[in-house]
């Protein structure tokens, strides 16, 4: 008898769940208009779920109750440890495979062994963007795969197209990115430059902000980090 109120109770909570799942799917999809929601789950606070959809950025997440009378548009941290939970989650579930990118069309920056490995796509007239040179002036042993990607002012597109034409692009986009104040480089930009690729790459692939990062892992991150949190991401990325 035991074992049969056991196993009606986990059927009991496994149909309580399909029906929680189907009403918020059921409501939902006629708030969002066209978007389809891609997958529900429990979230990770009690009582609330997660409800992923994707648009032309990439996986988004909202939280629900189990009825879907209220939505909550924001993120989950978790006070003991300070630590974004929705960050983490969508990190996951927007990663792509680092091995599958493009680097031929990527400046590259070494420091130290350069062991690890990050790409970005970065803008050198963003702010956050030179903001996050600092930072990764900081980190030793890491190799920067930088997608020149001008969308802050593409009026100065031919000054990552001159970077690319540089002898030296690591020195010519670093005195530009992350110098104090731009240097452009001094050369013609006639070669063949990958910048209309690397721009269609980034729309492919949902870059709207920069800098967006790429761990080795293919987790992604949209905004910069202080040296502290980048080396321990880099550290928990590496293979």
């Amino acid at each position: 008898m035991r074992t049969i109120a056991v196993a009606l109770a986990l059927l009991l909570s496994a149909s309580c769940a399909l029906a929680n799942e189907a009403q918020i799917r059921k409501v939902l999809e006629a708030k969002l208009g066209k978007v389809r929601i891609e997958g529900i789950a429990p979230a990770p606070v009690a009582g609330l779920w997660e409800v992923r959809f994707r648009d032309a950025q990439g996986v988004h997440v909202i939280y629900t109750d189990a009825t879907a009378t209220h939505v909550i548009d924001g993120r989950i941290i978790d006070t003991r440890t300070s630590r974004d939970l929705t960050d983490e989650r969508l990190r996951k579930l927007n990663a792509i495979k680092f091995e599958q990118l493009p680097l031929q069309l990527a400046v590259k920056v070494q420091r130290g062994n350069g062991k690890r490995v990050l790409a970005m796509f970065s803008d050198p007239y963003c702010p956050a963007c030179r903001q996050f040179e600092k930072s990764l002036q900081q980190v030793d042993n890491v190799t920067v795969y930088v997608f020149m990607y001008p969308v802050i002012r593409p009026e100065n597109a031919d000054h990552s197209r001159a970077v690319w034409c540089s002898p030296d692009r690591a020195k010519a986009w670093l005195e530009l990115a992350a110098a104090a104040v731009p240097k452009v480089p001094e050369v013609k930009t006639d070669c063949d430059d990958p910048i209309d690729k690397v721009l269609q790459l980034g729309r492919s692939l949902g870059v709207n902000s920069t800098p967006t990062l790429i761990l080795a892992n293919g987790e992604r991150l949209s905004g910069g980090l202080s040296a502290p949190d980048l080396r321990s991401l880099l550290d928990q990325a590496s293979p």
